[in-house]
């Protein structure tokens, strides 16, 4: 019953559910995993996506397409959509990940997102993956514009340093308060030319970097630099 919930919510039916109890195994289970699928479906996804936006942005260039497309095919992204669809709730992981909140982590759950595509494109072909995917990401798709995929704040705070021949941002954790699932994370950002350290904060260790450099950016640009 829970499979036929979820292929109700995916759209689409499997003649062969075995790919799709495949495509829910995490590595945690054993031999018989995910992991191949995940990788076929990582490779249709990009694929699928890098045409839709072609033919979406016929005036953007390949940077500001790549742009788009990490945008919306990135682990939190894909983590998102797969919490959308409750792919938590169909998992199937070994004992250790289940005790230490593997149903929530976005790695899994991105990763699961994608073996599904990849156990679709092998039980439908090129039309049925082709259409989970722009069902799935059509949202993100009519609400995407250029400026929403903008380089992350780590990015340009390093392009910036380097036009202006100066040395690279150095982070460092200070702490890690709570424990997993719910974890806060504590950098500072040490950017050559300031007197002061900038704090970040945030639920992983790339985002708390990222909220850091966002905050040396905003200095720097009250400061009169100008961006790349």
């Amino acid at each position: 019953m829970s499979l036929r919930r979820l292929c109700s919510r995916l759209g689409y039916t499997f003649t062969d559910e075995r790919l799709l109890q495949l495509a829910l195994s995490h590595r945690s289970v054993g031999s018989q995993n995910n992991e191949r699928l995940e990788y076929l479906g990582d490779a249709v996804l990009g694929c699928v996506i890098a045409e839709e936006l072609f033919r979406r942005f016929p005036d953007q260039g390949e940077g500001a397409l790549s742009r788009l497309r990490a945008h919306l095919v990135k682990g939190e992204s894909l983590a998102a959509l797969a919490r959308d669809l409750a792919l938590g709730d169909n998992l199937i992981l070994g004992q250790g990940e289940l005790r230490s909140g593997g149903v929530r982590r976005d790695s899994i759950l991105a990763g699961a997102l994608e073996a599904i595509i990849g156990a679709v494109h092998l039980n439908g072909g090129v039309a049925a993956s082709r259409a989970l995917i722009l069902e799935i990401f059509g949202p993100r798709l009519a609400g995407l514009t250029v400026e929403k995929a903008r380089k992350d704040p780590k990015t340009r705070l390093q392009e910036l340093l380097q036009s202006g021949g100066g040395g690279l941002p150095e982070y460092r954790l200070v702490d890690t308060q709570g424990s997993p699932p719910s974890q806060e994370f504590h950098v500072t950002c040490h950017v050559p030319g300031m007197a002061k350290p900038l704090e970040g904060r945030g639920s992983s260790r790339r985002k708390a970097e990222q909220d850091a450099a966002g905050r040396a950016l905003e200095i720097l640009v009250q400061g009169g630099n100008r961006l790349g």
